[in-house]
């Protein structure tokens, strides 16, 4: 038998969600978060560093895939369409069925400055995985940052326009359109 509740992070996870949407984030203490999950403060310390990492739990997760992604694709692989493949599985994997929850936690993040500048620190490591990535592929180093920027600008504004519209597309969809517009736009 395991000595700690096997579903406990979701559990937090759920209570301090909530507890976010009725209070607002600023408001919320770990404290509140424990007692509505049924668990301690030392358990949710074990699963979070701290209140915000609830919102960013995914973060170490998209950079794993992005290293895994880069190292396991033949070398003979275009860097665009080893992007646009990864930016495919990426969105299939972590976004697509997510729309309201991501929408939920939009408001949340916008709601408060340190959540918005932790987004942004997550859309520059995302770079900087594609960008080390790329260059572990031999890409120059100007092209690769380049690249890096791309690929996480691309991400965000496809995500922030997928979670605007109120039609069916897909994020991959969008991705592949912001592509298009980017091709056409360097002509």
């Amino acid at each position: 038998m395991s000595r700690w509740p096997t579903d406990a992070r979701e559990r937090l996870r759920q209570a301090a969600l909530a507890l976010f949407a009725e209070q607002g984030f600023a408001a919320t203490t770990v404290p509140e978060i424990t007692a509505r999950a049924g668990l301690t403060t030392r358990t949710f310390f074990r699963h979070f560093a701290d209140k915000r990492a609830v919102l960013f739990v995914d973060d170490d997760e998209v950079t794993s895939m992005v290293a895994v992604l880069m190292a396991e694709t033949p070398a003979e692989v275009e860097p665009m369409t080893l992007i646009r493949e990864g930016l495919r599985t990426l969105a299939e994997t972590r976004f697509e069925g997510r729309r309201s929850e991501l929408r939920e936690r939009r408001t949340l993040v916008n709601s408060d400055e340190s959540l918005r500048e932790r987004d942004l620190r997550k859309r520059a490591t995302i770079a900087e995985s594609v960008r080390a990535g790329l260059a572990a592929r031999g890409l120059a180093p100007a092209r690769a940052a380049l690249l890096g920027e791309v690929s996480a600008g691309v991400l965000s504004l496809s995500i922030e326009e997928w979670l605007d519209s109120s039609d069916n597309r897909t994020l991959d969809a969008i991705i592949h359109d912001m592509f298009e517009t980017l091709r056409d736009e360097l002509g």
